[in-house]
């Protein structure tokens, strides 16, 4: 297999960025476990590819403070969100970082088998991961893992990336006023005429071309 990490990103007349917003996603709470405390985030990358036994990949930014401790435990769960759930959770789970946070803090939850959370609300379905490989790309980690345990919690509609941004995202007020670069991510906005083409947004992770000027 080719060593991804050896990939060096240049300016290539037949790529669009903006291509990949065209795929589905849906959004998920990754949830794991290290030295007696939980944490959580926001993953809109989790796919099976394969079965019996059924395999899942799930995509993490490695400057996530989750990546570490799944690579580190060999374990995850992953709860599949609906429509249902309001912008709050996404601002508890994908706005700050468990470094500092208690993510779980006043959140009804379940544990599963394996000893993680995964959440009672909000949710349709969960999977209880253990990684049996790490692929390492440039920005993410990819972990390739068995469904240990998975269980259905309700019927309520899985939600999509597209329904987030439609229906749950609260909507920006227009200002003319500030000058800057917003995250067409997660809102965040890097004040400033320029934007580095290396820049990083500090709330999701996501690169400079996922930034529009204000």
């Amino acid at each position: 297999m080719k060593d991804l990490n050896t990939l060096v990103k240049k300016a290539n007349p037949l790529t669009d960025s903006t291509a990949l917003f065209q795929l589905g996603y849906g959004l998920y709470a990754v949830t794991c476990r290290e030295n007696g405390k939980d944490n959580a985030m926001i993953a809109n990358t989790v796919s099976q590819i394969g079965s019996n036994p059924d395999l899942l990949a799930v995509s993490i930014n490695r400057a996530n403070f989750s990546a570490g401790i799944i690579r580190r435990t060999g374990k995850l769960n992953v709860s599949v969100l609906t429509e249902s759930a309001p912008f709050s959770l996404f601002q508890r789970f994908g706005f700050q970082s468990g470094k500092n946070t208690d993510k779980m803090a006043g959140l009804r939850y379940g544990r599963s088998e394996n000893n993680l959370p995964y959440l009672t609300e909000h949710s349709n379905a969960y999977f209880s991961l253990k990684v049996e490989e790490v692929v390492e790309t440039p920005s993410h980690l990819l972990f390739l893992c068995t469904v240990e345990e998975s269980v259905n919690l309700s019927k309520e509609k899985s939600v999509t990336y597209a329904y987030y941004h439609a229906s749950i995202k609260p909507k920006k007020p227009q200002s003319t006023e500030k000058k800057g670069w917003v995250c067409k991510i997660c809102g965040y906005v890097h004040e400033g005429d320029d934007l580095p083409a290396d820049y990083i947004c500090p709330i999701c992770k996501h690169p400079a071309s996922d930034f529009e000027k204000l």
